[in-house]
């Protein structure tokens, strides 16, 4: 296979090693598997995992605890072909964090050809020169191994076309949890060294407002996809612990806005006689008391927000 290197074993750290402490990103084309592999470094669900591009919208981090090493995995949202105000917003974000970060994780499902899709943000990357890049093929668990093979020489053959190397190319499983703490293992030493940049047991540094929003926003596109694949926006309001609660029973009132473009769409997301937005309600309280650890209380109101998809001033009320 030439100069290629697939590792396949972890390599131990002797005693006493450096401590290294630094960012990384996973890019890729939507369903290319990030999110699952970031939860599967961190332990535990951080970001959301979807089969439509975009609705990782902020910068969710997880981070990864090692005695040697933290990792802060920093989740950009897909780059794309802007079609929109927000398109171009979300690429420029994009850029900037690509340029910022240690080492960028490029993945490249094992179960697909690499496409035109691959290639665009390829070429994005080879732009960005300093940055060490690491391919990760996911989803093995689904090819067998000529399969892998020949895909692991496409994406050699990739970085050599546009003039770059890869410093690793990594077959993974984040399902089957194959080869994730190889992974790490691998992009530790790209970091600089220095201490830990989070104190220990910090699983995210979003905010929690931000995480609420993006839970009560997946369940709300859950079986609605098709028909309404972006337009959907979550703001909450706020969030105020109830008063006169005893200490050992409190209660979080959380009230949130699920915003949509066009009048249309309300009956979409509210559904028949409001069925649809309870259940989404009962769905995403569900999520955000097992992420906070608290009893909730949701309120959730769907508003029309005209195309704020290509509105500035309304992209920068709702986050963007």
């Amino acid at each position: 296979m030439g100069a290629m290197s697939v590792r396949t074993q972890s390599s131990e750290e002797p005693a006493g090693a450096v401590h290294r402490a630094g960012f990384a990103c996973f890019v890729g084309r939507p369903n290319a598997g990030k999110s699952t592999l970031t939860n599967a470094l961190v332990g535990q669900k951080v970001a959301i995992t979807a089969n439509q591009p975009q609705t990782t919208r902020h910068t969710v981090r997880g981070i990864v605890h090692r005695p040697d090493a933290q990792l802060i995995l920093v989740d950009t949202p897909g780059l794309h072909k802007p079609r929109t105000l927000l398109g171009e917003r979300l690429n420029d974000v994009v850029r900037t964090t690509w340029a910022e970060v240690d080492v960028i994780g490029f993945c490249l499902p094992a179960n697909e050809k690499l496409g035109p899709g691959d290639r665009f943000i390829a070429k994005e990357l080879a732009s960005i020169k300093k940055t060490p890049k690491i391919a990760v093929v996911t989803k093995t668990d689904l090819v067998d191994g000529k399969t892998l093979a020949e895909q692991l020489i496409a994406i050699d053959q990739l970085g050599k076309e546009l003039g770059f190397e890869w410093a690793e190319i990594v077959p993974v499983s984040a399902v089957g949890d194959k080869q994730v703490g190889l992974l790490a293992d691998l992009i530790v030493p790209l970091l600089p060294e220095g201490p830990a940049l989070y104190p220990d047991g910090e699983l995210t540094d979003e905010p929690e407002q931000v995480m609420i929003a993006e839970l009560i926003r997946e369940a709300a596109l859950e079986g609605v996809r098709d028909e309404l694949p972006h337009s959907i926006a979550v703001v909450v309001e706020e969030m105020l612990p109830r008063e006169d609660r005893p200490a050992d029973k409190p209660l979080l009132d959380i009230h949130a806005f699920v915003y949509i473009e066009r009048p249309s769409q309300k009956g979409i997301v509210i559904g028949p006689k409001g069925k649809r937005l309870k259940e989404v309600g009962i769905k995403s309280r569900k999520q955000i008391e097992a992420l906070l650890g608290t009893p909730v209380f949701l309120d959730l109101h769907v508003k029309v927000a005209k195309d704020w998809q290509r509105d500035p001033r309304q992209l920068r009320k709702l986050g963007f």
